[in-house]
């Protein structure tokens, strides 16, 4: 056994073992060296050293031994000499700090909810059952106590440690009667109805308690699937591209090949960041989605605050990264310009053959991406690295007796010069044989030339009574501010312009 020691406390025998004494002499020594050349130190100590013996009578008594965890138990509640206040202008008072200077915690041995209203009531030194009226009387004024309690408990820390438990009362405090679950001296129910009222009130947090959780759990199932839903089927279209996740018959725009397509429509070098950084903007919010879902369902505490923020300055400067990237890339596209050349028919023909020469189905495309409002449609060959456009085609009438051919070339570029560049750059072919026009059914670019919303139309003018036959391919190009049918008869396909526009006759011999 060790050896045990006899000391004198504010007029009070006690024993002590070896360790405890070493300790219990440094904390003393500490003191006696912050106080002892200050006015009115002395009293200080000899006060220091009654609660002292206050603290070693509740917890061991007289007969007992004092041990070495009992002076830290000691320690913890009066603090370390560092933890005093300095001295005042008088220089006559050296309390311990959490002897009156109180914080706001919310007080997690008297809850309800959330402890906000415990705590209140600690830090004013009055009954919490009054606070708790106050809020739910004030929740009938426009919701206002539920948005201030709300406030609150995401503002007010929980006082957790035995520290922080004596900010809040203000007072020395002794956790061996907070873990017995005592009501603090200077902060107690004295009435009846102040511990009925508290009662209803705990009952009431019970219920709103299970209904949060239902409520949170729903919602926590909710944000989960959605963000796994969502990030599966990124992860299906942008990374593995499964042509069938975005259909271009359903939406109109297949996204699962536009990482593809950005190849053609920024500077090389930069597609594998822009996609590396587009895989974080993307993923890193819906990975957060997902964990806090799993949270709310499990309900469970953990020390994520370096991952949560990590993840938040990764997301940021993700985001700032791709947006530079992307206005610098977009500075290309500022300005659009227009450029056009036509040609007459040497005969003016009273019948119009209008056919296809190079077609879309003769090409050997991977991807296709089309816009179905504005009819645009992109085509791309991986193997060859080209890029195929749609082109429009436009029937007008002629004042005269003329008939040409025009077409216009436009394009997008970071000055007028730079796009009408690009526009004259883009390759086209048609050709006028006799009585028919050939014409190809799509237009490219250049080898190693970005896309620049490319765009060439085709307008055919012609007089009045003139026939037009036009086959399947090219009536796919035909463009009209008026609706029309396409004919499906493969040998009556004439039309015929009028003074109102180009009219359906069916056969030549309608006519």
């Amino acid at each position: 056994m060790d050896k045990t020691i006899n000391i004198n406390l504010g007029g009070t025998l006690f024993q002590i073992d070896e360790e405890a004494y070493r300790l219990l002499r440094d904390y003393l020594q500490s003191i006696d060296l912050k106080f002892r050349n200050i006015p009115g130190g002395n009293e200080t100590i000899e006060d220091i050293e009654s609660r002292i013996a206050e603290i070693f009578q509740s917890q061991k008594g007289l007969a007992g031994v004092i041990t070495s965890e009992n002076v830290q138990a000691m320690i913890a509640i009066i603090g370390k000499p560092e933890d005093f206040e300095q001295t005042d202008s008088t220089g006559t008072t050296y309390e311990p700090a959490s002897s009156h200077r109180k914080k706001m915690y919310r007080n997690p041995d008297d809850t309800i909810i959330a402890g906000v209203c415990g705590g209140i009531g600690a830090y004013l030194n009055t009954d919490p059952v009054w606070i708790r009226i106050l809020f739910v009387v004030s929740v009938f004024f426009f919701l206002l106590g539920f948005f201030v309690y709300l406030a609150l408990w995401l503002v007010i820390p929980s006082a957790t440690t035995d520290s922080q438990k004596k900010e809040m009362f203000g007072v020395a405090y002794d956790p061996a009667i907070s873990s017995a679950k005592d009501k603090h001296p200077d902060y107690t129910t004295t009435t009846n109805i102040g511990n009925a009222f508290n009662e209803v009130f705990r009952a009431i947090g019970k219920v709103l308690y299970i209904i949060v959780r239902i409520l949170l759990i729903i919602t926590g199932i909710a944000l989960v699937v959605a963000g796994f839903v969502t990030l599966l089927t990124f992860i299906v279209v942008f990374i593995f591209k499964y042509p069938g996740a975005f259909s271009t018959d359903v939406v109109g725009f297949n996204l699962s090949y536009l990482p593809d397509f950005l190849n053609y429509i920024v500077t090389p070098k930069m597609v594998p960041w822009i996609k590396a950084l587009i895989v974080f903007v993307v993923t890193l919010p819906l990975l957060a989605i997902i964990y806090g879902g799993v949270r709310m369902i499990f309900w469970f505490r953990a020390r994520d605050g370096f991952v949560w923020l990590t993840g938040l300055v990764i997301w940021v400067m993700s985001t700032a990264a791709l947006s530079l990237i992307l206005f610098n890339e977009g500075v290309s596209f500022g300005e659009s310009e227009r450029t056009s050349s036509h040609e007459y028919f040497k005969v003016v023909p009273d019948t119009l053959f209008i056919r296809s020469d190079r077609k879309i189905s003769d090409l050997q495309v991977d991807n296709e991406i089309s816009v179905p409002d504005e009819e645009y449609r992109v085509f791309i060959s991986d193997e060859k690295k080209e890029v195929y456009i749609r082109t429009h085609l436009y029937i007008a009438s002629n004042d005269d007796n003329s008939a040409k051919v025009n077409v216009m070339k436009r394009s997008a570029g970071r000055n007028k010069l730079d796009a009408l560049e690009r526009a004259e750059r883009l390759q086209y072919n048609y050709r006028i044989s006799g009585k028919t026009l050939f014409l190809d059914e799509y237009f490219t670019i250049p080898a190693n030339t970005k896309w620049s919303f490319d765009f060439v139309a085709i307008t055919l003018n012609i007089p009045e009574g003139t026939v037009i036959y036009m086959d399947k391919t090219t009536e796919g190009l035909f463009h009209s501010t008026d609706d029309h049918d396409f004919v499906t008869d493969p040998k009556n396909r004439y039309w015929l312009m009028t003074e109102d526009g180009l009219d359906y006759i069916g056969s030549h011999h309608n006519y």
